[in-house]
């Protein structure tokens, strides 16, 4: 029960925080050099929380370069490029990891 309760009040507490940011912030009052720079936010963002899951083991070492989650980014990485699909790129990262899982 404890941790239903914490759930709901993180889940507030982040509510609000946006909402705040929604409600406090005009779009029209920014500058555009403000516009362009949080435009890049979320591929700052995106690769710090994917990061360290793929690229730390459960001791929080560095993982070898031959550890299944490494090789299956690196497939998704190329195969992203080439495409230009974050759904062909998501699949072949998963499907990748499961076939080298499966052979190693």
């Amino acid at each position: 029960m404890n941790s239903l309760i914490s759930i709901i009040i993180a889940g507030i507490i982040n509510y609000i925080t946006r909402l705040g940011s929604i409600l406090i912030i005009n779009p029209n009052k920014m500058n555009k050099t403000t516009k362009q720079l949080l435009l890049y936010v979320p591929s700052a963002v995106f690769p710090a929380i994917i990061f360290p899951a793929v690229f730390l083991n459960e001791d929080g070492n560095l993982s070898g370069i031959y550890d299944p989650k490494v090789l299956a980014i690196f497939v998704a990485i190329f195969l992203g490029f080439i495409s230009r699909n974050l759904i062909i790129t998501i699949i072949s990262g998963l499907i990748s990891y499961w076939i080298i899982i499966f052979f190693l």
